[in-house]
């Protein structure tokens, strides 16, 4: 049974290491975490599936507070739609670059420039698998000028500054043949809406992060 007073996080695989962070970093002890398969990113008409059967596994479990660790990521608001009756809450926006960045700072990137291919540090961490090879590049690199024809840039959206995934993204932005520009967004959204999110349900925040 799941302890009193938590509450529970179903979270996207790609938010993993992100939450845990802010969690340790604000002493969020009453903060449950739980992540289902960041390949659901390529499936978005089987994540409203995937979360609400983790809502129900959740709730067998005990967990009378559970909020989503998704913004609507392709679902078309089929979550939205299935979330509304529960009472549960999602993380705000289309996806996750935007509750990086803002909402307000991803109109302007995007409004600037609407061919961007997006990266956060998730991403780069596994573009091999999540990209190259889901599009057949590792076999075929020939077809990158293809699919990216209609792209003029890369912007990576950097959770946190780290040499190593900014060569990656360089990395990956040669491999697309586009340009790359970084942007410092820091947590965004994420930190905002989970300390909202711990406030409201009581458990108070001990520390606030030092992540922006």
């Amino acid at each position: 049974m799941a302890p009193a007073g938590q509450v529970l996080v179903i979270a996207c695989g790609a938010l993993a290491r992100e939450i845990t962070a802010l969690k340790r970093a604000n002493v969020w002890e009453h903060l449950t975490v739980t992540c289902l398969a960041p390949e659901l990113h390529n499936r978005p008409e089987r994540i409203t599936g995937a979360v609400l059967a983790a809502i129900d596994e959740a709730k067998s479990q005990g967990f009378e507070r559970i909020v989503v660790g998704y913004a609507d990521c392709g679902t078309g608001g089929e979550l939205d739609r299935a979330l509304a009756p529960l009472g549960i809450e999602r993380l705000p926006g289309a996806h996750c670059y935007e509750f990086y960045a803002s909402t307000r700072q991803f109109e302007a990137l995007h409004e600037a420039e609407p061919g961007t291919f997006y990266l956060t540090d998730f991403l780069v961490r596994h573009f091999d698998r999540l990209v190259f090879a889901s599009l057949g590049l590792d076999r075929h690199p020939q077809l990158a000028a293809e699919y990216f024809r209609h792209y003029t840039r890369v912007v990576y959206l950097r959770q946190a500054p780290d040499a190593g995934l900014e060569e990656g993204a360089a990395k990956a932005a040669a491999a697309l043949g586009l340009p790359l520009q970084v942007v410092d967004t820091g947590y965004g959204d994420l930190r905002t809406t989970l300390a909202d999110w711990t406030t409201r349900t009581g458990i108070g925040v001990v520390a606030e992060s030092a992540a922006h």
